[in-house]
C-alpha cells in the first residue's frame, strides 16, 4: 500500500502542476484580456482545485506512514536538510498552498460577472503555485 501511494503521489504531482498553472495563466490571461469572470472560468480554476485536493489527502496519509515523515519526528530530523525537507518544510508548505488555492477559488466563486474574479484566481493560484515549485523535493521525482 505504502508504495502505491507513494507512486500515486509522485505522478499526481505533475497533474497538480499542470491543473493550477493552466488555471493560473487562464486567470492572467483573463485578467490582462479585460474579460469579465464567468462560470466557465470558474470551472477552469477547477482544474488546479480538484487534483490538488486529491494529492492533499494521498500526502497527508503518506505523512503518517512514510519512514521520512511522522516517524521521523525528532531533533536530529531538524539538523539533515533531507530530513527536514520531508518532515516540515514540503508537508508545511502545501498546507498553505492548498489553503491559498482554496481560498483562491471560493472568493473568486462569488465573483462572477465581474473582472474581480480574475484577478484573484491569479493571486491566490499564482501564490500556491510558487510554494509548491518551491518545496517540491526534486530529487526524488520520478526519472531523477
Amino acid at each position: 500500500m505504502y508504495t502505491g501511494l507513494q507512486h500515486a503521489h509522485s505522478y499526481l504531482a505533475y497533474l497538480v502542476l499542470l491543473g493550477v498553472a493552466i488555471a493560473f495563466l487562464a486567470a492572467l490571461a483573463g485578467l490582462f484580456g479585460g474579460k469579465t469572470f464567468t462560470d466557465q472560468n470558474r470551472k477552469m480554476g477547477l482544474l488546479g482545485l480538484i487534483p490538488t485536493h486529491l494529492q492533499w489527502v494521498i500526502g497527508l496519509i503518506l505523512y503518517f506512514v512514510s519512514p521520512l515523515g511522522m516517524s521521523n519526528a525528532s531533533g536530529a530530523a531538524m539538523k539533515d536538510a533531507t530530513s527536514r525537507l520531508y518532515f516540515l518544510e514540503h508537508p508545511l508548505m502545501m498546507v498553505i498552498a492548498v489553503i491559498l488555492i482554496t481560498i483562491g477559488y471560493s472568493k473568486a466563486k462569488r465573483q462572477i460577472g465581474s473582472t474581480q474574479g480574475f484577478k484573484t484566481m491569479a493571486i491566490f493560484y499564482g501564490l500556491g503555485l510558487l510554494l509548491i515549485l518551491s518545496r517540491i523535493p526534486w530529487n526524488a521525482w520520478p526519472g531523477n
